[in-house]
């Protein structure tokens, strides 16, 4: 007996032994610039659609875009949100149900935006879009020097002030922005290259489809753990009023962090280990004549929303409690969620705290729905008036036991 306890206890220990340590977490940073929190959770807008200042063809795009619903038009500009992310993931940013994100500087423009998600910092004196080099310290350049992540960071973005935003000589990060060529020798990128220098009119905004696969094929080749991807091309068409493309660029968007996941998902290496942090840099005006502007005095244009799908996300869907996220609280809870504490050259938001459950029991909103929202099982019409004419039933035959007695 004692011989059988002593090989029992040595194979347990022998099967500790043996055990994976767990590998540390992968983090995808994905942004899209000036997208509304409307579009996101309510999908196209009616009163713009239809407005021939903002869209060309109203017939076609309503077509695409619009719907009866809601819930239909967001599943049409966004399916990847609203199924996978929706289903595996969290969603927050829904103001309807007081469930607020915003950027906490002053501006409301893309360099204090972007600052403010990476640094952990509302930066007073950064007011300016200008290709300025930034002093403050940001996560990715922290972690760009600590274990596991050393030398396993890099950043691809289609607007160019991206190395100014991040310090690229100071962090060391290999930062890809606007129409910069890639230096590394591949077929892929031979093309890609090619490609950019045939664009004849070059903005400082790249097309977000050359940065998407500039991202892609570097994460081929190298397997990076942090990766930043920022795209622009949503806030290009919404300067210029096209809500039409604007639509359509938040839907080309979506099909590429669909892509991306798919691709996370079948590597081995990235495979269940891999946290999407998704948001954009700032809101726009939230009149449907004012939407395409962003600015201090613009109503509208604090509103973000944020989107999070990976390990140590509890799969909520859409969050619908009355809650207050800042952007500036990011970059403490990323590093939160992968082991590390973000230590920088001046002061950083603490982390937010995530949520438990999707709905606040103390305040269900006044359109919540129990059948809509899963807490009953689906019923059809027919099944509804069958139960109601059963229950009627039952209460007239107690009325009448009553009188009787």
């Amino acid at each position: 007996m004692k011989r059988l306890m002593y090989l029992f206890f040595q194979l347990i220990a022998i099967s500790g032994i043996s055990q994976p340590t767990a590998q540390p977490l992968n983090v995808f940073i994905i942004t899209t610039d000036g997208l509304r929190w409307q579009e996101v959770f309510d999908g196209a807008d009616d009163d713009i659609l239809q407005n021939n200042q903002f869209v060309k063809d109203t017939l076609l795009t309503n077509e695409m875009y619009g719907g009866i619903s809601k819930e239909e038009k967001r599943k049409k500009l966004m399916p990847f949100f609203w199924s996978t992310l929706a289903r595996q993931g969290q969603l927050h940013g829904n103001r309807v149900y007081d469930n607020k994100v915003d950027v906490s500087n002053f501006y409301k423009i893309s360099y204090p935006g972007y600052n403010e998600i990476l640094t952990g910092y509302a930066d007073p004196l950064i007011m300016k879009n200008k290709p300025v080099v930034n002093k403050n310290s940001n996560l990715l350049e922290y972690l760009n020097t600590r274990e596991p992540y050393k030398d396993a960071v890099a950043v691809f973005s289609s607007w160019d002030v991206f190395p100014y935003i991040l310090n690229e000589e100071r962090s060391n990060i290999p930062v890809n922005s606007g129409y910069e060529n890639m230096q590394e020798k591949s077929a892929g990128f031979d093309i890609i290259n090619k490609v950019q220098d045939n664009v004849n009119e070059k903005t400082g905004t790249r097309y977000d489809q050359l940065t998407f696969l500039n991202a892609k094929e570097y994460l081929q080749k190298y397997h990076p753990k942090i990766m930043m991807l920022g795209l622009g091309e949503t806030d290009e068409f919404g300067h210029q009023k096209k809500y039409d493309m604007y639509l359509q660029q938040a839907n080309n968007v979506d099909k590429m962090i669909a892509e991306l996941w798919y691709y996370v998902q079948t590597d081995s290496f990235y495979k269940n280990n891999t946290l999407f942090i998704i948001t954009t840099d700032h809101g726009r005006g939230s009149h449907p004549t004012k939407w395409y502007s962003h600015s201090t005095l613009k109503k509208g244009a604090s509103e973000t929303w944020l989107a999070m799908i990976g390990p140590g996300i509890k799969p909520l869907g859409e969050i619908k409690t009355n809650s207050q996220i800042y952007q500036k609280q990011l970059a403490a809870t990323i590093a939160q969620l992968i082991d590390q504490k973000f230590e920088a050259n001046h002061p950083v938001a603490s982390a937010f705290k995530l949520p438990t459950s999707a709905y606040d029991p103390k305040k269900i909103p006044a359109n919540f729905s129990f059948l809509k929202n899963g807490f009953l099982p689906s019923m059809n019409t027919e099944t509804i008036v069958l139960i109601a004419v059963i229950l009627f039933l039952m209460s007239l035959a107690k009325r009448i036991q009553l009188s009787q007695q």
